[in-house]
């Protein structure tokens, strides 16, 4: 797919058809800004559907994919969605130029949040200096929880420092003396997971941490950076990094018959994206975290919304296993925005949608566990407010202990 892919998503329903169960604004009268019409609301995004995470272009069809579903069944509240996507190649000037082509030419009334830091840096002065909502954006860098500086900039993803930091807590309990080896992505979601290692560790961090080497996105592998950090006498190795390079890592860990307590963040989780390419023998002991549903999960197969996500991508998305979570992340960012967009009612006025995006209390993504808090404020974007450590088994992610809690994932 090039820079000139644009997908276009139809969408149409009678008002009267949507009044489902749950509360919902109501307006008297009709506000729209530029993008909504009596008949059409239009959103923009941009997905790597090339370059060197091209792997996450999945991210982006799962968003188009689900709005086609909406297509389907419906539409919110008597208009179209118009979704258009285009390709970012995961770089920032791309990104932005390709953004600033959907606020100035095609006059997008929001943007569908993007994944990457990346990707999202590059365009968070831009979308906030033209009041453009960037809705529930994929990234936990806590650059983009700033209401006071960026109110237009709403993530949805939990905070990498607070996840990492549930990793250094965890290490400290199952191996206080440890040596630890840490290798990390060279750019924001890299250092920020760093850091919250770091601050889980404490005090003792300085010392426990024998070996930290940094990479670039576009090297082509990391594995002499896995030897050197066997090398430094470590029996725990945490990846801080993206799949592509996790994979590697397992591999390679294998290949040296090395036994650390290995560690990824959460994003190189995925069984189909990372453990399978990597060898699930490999993988076995790997520890993670996790918010949302594995829905390979035997134990998870039987819920009526792994059973609604695996229809899902059966007719609206086949080229994709349900085992590549990759997806997982763009179904729960399109359902946020619907949920939102149903709530502004005819109130589609950009104010409205800031308002209703910033004030969560509850509402949850379909693909989440049991026992996660979701809730903002517009003080607060943090969303995601739990989560819980698991380790792999050979076949599925297997929960460690109880779920950590509001305190041990604060971010700051």
């Amino acid at each position: 797919m090039n820079s000139s892919t644009r997908r276009s998503v139809v969408i149409g329903i009678s008002a009267a058809s949507l009044a489902l169960g749950r509360s919902r604004r109501v307006f008297a009268a009709k506000k729209y800004d530029r993008g909504v019409t009596e008949a059409e609301i239009k959103l923009g995004t941009t997905s790597p559907y090339s370059g060197p995470a091209s792997g996450f272009g999945v991210y982006g069809q799962a968003q188009t994919a689900y709005f086609n579903m909406v297509n389907d069944r419906g539409g919110i509240n008597g208009r179209k969605i118009n979704l258009i996507s285009l390709d970012n190649a995961y770089t920032p000037p791309k990104t932005l130029e390709q953004t600033r082509k959907l606020v100035e030419s095609d006059e997008v009334f929001a943007i569908a949040g993007m994944l990457g830091t990346a990707p999202n840096s590059a365009t968070q002065k831009y979308l906030n200096g033209k009041n453009i909502p960037n809705l529930f954006l994929t990234s936990g860098a806590e650059r983009f929880n700033d209401p006071k500086e960026y109110p237009w900039i709403i993530p949805f993803y939990p905070i990498y420092v607070a996840q990492s930091a549930a990793f250094g807590k965890f290490i400290l309990k199952e191996k206080p003396n440890a040596k630890i080896a840490v290798q990390y992505l060279n750019d924001d979601l890299g250092k920020d997971f760093l850091r919250g290692l770091k601050k889980g560790l404490g005090d003792k961090g300085a010392a426990m941490i024998v070996k930290e080497v940094s990479h670039e996105l576009a090297e082509p592998s990391i594995e002499n950076q896995v030897a050197d950090c066997m090398g430094a006498g470590a029996d725990v190795f945490v990846q801080l990094t993206a799949s592509k390079f996790a994979a590697q890592g397992i591999r390679k860990v294998a290949a040296l018959n090395w036994h650390p307590l290995h560690i990824v963040n959460s994003n190189c989780s995925s069984i189909g994206g990372t453990l399978a390419p990597a060898g699930l023998d490999n993988a076995k002991g790997l520890v993670s975290a996790w918010w949302e549903i594995n829905p390979t999960d035997p134990a998870e197969e039987n819920r009526p919304a792994v059973k609604t996500y695996a229809e899902f991508l059966k007719k609206y998305l086949p080229p994709i296993h349900i085992d590549d979570n990759t997806a997982i992340p763009g179904y729960n960012n399109a359902y946020m925005i619907e949920q939102v967009l149903k709530r502004c009612g005819d109130e589609l006025t950009r104010e409205t949608v800031l308002k209703v995006a910033t004030s969560l209390r509850g509402e949850r993504p379909p693909l989440y566990l049991d026992g996660i808090k979701v809730y903002n404020s517009p003080t607060d974007y943090r969303a995601v407010h739990n989560l819980q450590l698991s380790r792999f088994d050979g076949k599925r992610w297997v929960a460690i202990g109880a779920m950590t809690s509001d305190t041990d994932l604060s971010p700051r």
